[in-house]
């Protein structure tokens, strides 16, 4: 396959920012097989992140634009390229690999398809997830921080669905390759949610689950009570998905649990602090943490800063309201790019790609 329009694709989703890198055991090639045809292969390798309409593909690579909008049009209900509005009408450009053409599989994601992408996790992901920014951050559950402290709207999860025109919901990609392959968990699955900015732009998304603003909250409520990690994308404006995770499943808090890497997911601009006097040494928080940073050597609970991610799930299970969630000192804690795109520009640098080869 080394010549083969997967191949070229592959290296195509590597020279995005959020990068896909070649596994030495072909697992890479395996996947987009399983995925795309070919032609559709050969095809999406050659679309750019900047959409644009089949005529405009058509005029820069040759053939026919009907049959290219056909095919692109295929492509997109099944996740494997993105479409929205452009200059010239609709618009069709490339997706990454995570998080996009993978995280669209969730609607019918089979056993083999679950096998070859863990295949790939475990060859790549030591190499790929360390790499800054991180694509994933995490922001607090809602009533862990105190009415006292000034949460600005991205940093909530609350204010983040408030803030949206359109909401749907689909299943975890995560939790369901998991338990297709025979690790699943007792996490809620349907939790996953998509925004948007224009009304009514989900209700005919293949895969997602419109809802309304109420069920929004609900999902999010659902998910905070099963002591679920609310992660965004590393940026401040334009956010349009929330991943409800856990470290059972999701690619990237796997990356911390089961291999270690410490920098995976960017922590959010909070910590938790314990008030030793109201602290009863029950250990209800213990297990709600997914970063390891809680003990108990001597029935109080201690809190490791460093580990610390700031996600709020141990306080809302405190009895004794011993935990809260406080701001970071400013120095330790880093802005989010205000853009998807400057994410892109940074995580491009970092990685020494030249961005404009695939805009």
């Amino acid at each position: 396959m080394i010549d083969s329009p997967y191949a070229q694709l592959a290296t195509r989703l590597d020279e995005l920012p959020n990068g896909f890198p070649p596994a030495p055991n072909g697992s890479h090639l395996r996947l987009l097989a399983k995925l795309f045809t070919p032609d559709e292969a050969a095809l999406a390798a050659q679309l750019r992140l900047t959409l644009e309409t089949p005529a405009e593909i058509a005029t820069r690579l040759g053939g026919d634009a009907p049959t290219l909008r056909k095919t692109l049009k295929s492509m997109v209900m099944r996740g494997l390229i993105t479409a929205g509005r452009a200059s010239g009408g609709l618009g069709y450009g490339l997706l990454p690999f995570v998080v996009g053409i993978y995280e669209m599989q969730a609607g019918h994601v089979d056993a083999e398809l679950a096998q070859l992408f863990e295949d790939y996790y475990q060859q790549t992901y030591r190499q790929s997830l360390p790499q800054q920014p991180p694509t994933h951050r995490v922001i607090p559950v809602g009533e862990s921080v105190p009415n006292t402290v000034d949460v600005r709207p991205f940093e909530s999860a609350r204010d983040i669905v408030l803030n949206a025109k359109a909401w749907g919901v689909t299943d975890c990609i995560c939790r369901v390759q998991q338990s297709l392959i025979g690790h699943g968990c007792r996490h809620p699955v349907d939790v996953c949610m998509i925004f948007s900015d224009t009304p009514g732009t989900l209700d005919r998304k293949p895969g997602v689950r419109p809802l309304t603003q109420a069920e929004a909250l609900d999902t999010l409520q659902r998910a905070a009570d099963a002591g679920l990690v609310h992660s965004v994308s590393n940026n401040q404006r334009g956010l349009w998905y929330l991943c409800n995770c856990c470290t059972c499943a999701c690619g990237f808090l796997r990356g911390l649990s089961e291999l270690g890497i410490a920098n995976v997911i960017a922590r959010s601009a909070f910590q938790c602090v314990v008030d030793e006097a109201l602290c009863m040494g029950c250990g209800g928080c213990l297990p709600r943490c997914s970063f390891d940073a809680l003990s108990m050597p001597d029935f109080t609970v201690e809190i490791n800063a460093t580990r610390c991610a700031g996600c709020g799930a141990c306080v809302v299970v405190c009895p004794s309201n011993a935990l809260s969630l406080v701001r970071r000192p400013d120095e330790e804690t880093l802005t989010p790019p205000e853009t998807e795109d400057e994410w892109r520009v940074a995580r491009a640098a970092a990685r020494g790609l030249d961005l404009s080869a695939v805009q």
